[in-house]
């Protein structure tokens, strides 16, 4: 680590930069931005998998979607141009803001909830939104819903390319899911005759006797590293589940530690059945070697926290 910094260290100077944002930089603050980005797991780069570019709110089609609510300088529209399906563009209106909200802590401690939907869009979910466009036919003519999906891409995805019958994309926190339903809002004119909608959803089992037993496929991303939502994330598999014919969720997301590990354990235990897969797309694969044999353009890079695995499971 650089000049000898601990990683602890580091991870207060992040939290220090979200608390107390400074408009000035010295020299020392500086070095200890090196540092930073080399210790914090959230990723700029990512694995590049589906091409994206800034688009100005101004030149727009769909003003209707711009929240008054946000100051321009807080938010930004990321265009996904979908690779190998006619160059299909996806609109995602995002956060961008560095520094910590009082309002988030509010909501957080109110729903019981993580925020980490907001911070930005994770590696995972591009590859989950990546890995469903190579499965294209698994989608068609079913009930599909994204669990914690942030900003929706992978949920967004399905709904416009892949033909299926419902998308729905959900998240505990009504941060998120606004922002989730101004997304369907601005891609609205891409998703055919698929059915598309936002849901506010936590993993609670006892809040989803309206939807239980609806869903052909769950798919989801980064949501096994919370140790304490485990419990209730695969009772949910088993409650959205249809019990008849073929269901399955299928989760994208990194080892991190015992963290995957105990997530399985309690899948296991609950009767579920899974397999773990780890080259599960030959170019997913390849950029992961490249940054593990050299490429920069990913600083802290490790498998054990960056690279997803492929588990699937069904009742």
């Amino acid at each position: 680590m650089e000049n000898g910094r601990k990683a602890s260290s580091l991870r207060w100077g992040i939290l220090r930069r979200a608390l107390i944002p400074s408009s000035s930089s010295t020299a020392s603050d500086e070095q200890s931005e090196k540092g930073i980005k080399r210790i914090s797991r959230k990723a700029n780069q990512g694995f590049s998998l589906i091409p994206f570019r800034l688009v100005d709110n101004a030149k727009l089609e769909h003003k209707e979607v711009i929240s008054p609510s946000l100051p321009k300088a807080t938010e930004a529209c990321v265009c996904y141009t979908l690779p190998n399906h006619n160059a299909t563009e996806l609109f995602l209106y995002q956060r961008v803001d560095n520094h910590a909200n009082l309002e988030d802590f509010k909501i957080c401690n109110t729903f019981d909830i993580d925020n980490t939907g907001l911070v930005c869009s994770w590696p995972s979910e591009e590859v989950l939104a990546y890995h469903c466009l190579s499965q294209l036919d698994l989608f068609r003519c079913k009930r599909v819903i994204e669990l914690g999906s942030g900003y929706g891409l992978a949920g967004l995805l399905v709904a416009a390319v892949t033909e299926a019958l419902e998308v729905v994309i959900s998240d505990g926190n009504p941060q998120v899911v606004d922002y989730i339903q101004r997304n369907i809002n601005a891609n609205s004119s891409v998703f055919g005759c698929t059915k598309v909608k936002s849901m506010m959803l936590h993993w609670n089992h006892e809040e989803l006797s309206d939807i239980s037993n609806s869903f052909d496929i769950i798919i989801a991303s980064d949501c096994t590293f919370f140790k304490e939502f485990h419990k209730g994330l695969v009772q949910t598999i088993k409650c959205l589940l249809k019990k008849e014919g073929h269901s399955e969720a299928i989760f994208l997301g990194p080892k991190r530690g015992n963290s995957l590990d105990e997530f399985l354990l309690e899948v296991k235990e609950s009767g579920l059945q899974f397999t773990v897969n780890e080259i599960y797309n030959s170019e997913v694969w390849r950029r992961h070697e490249s940054f593990v044999n050299g490429d920069t353009s990913w600083p802290n890079y490790e498998k054990d926290h960056c690279y997803p695995l492929l588990v699937r499971i069904t009742l």
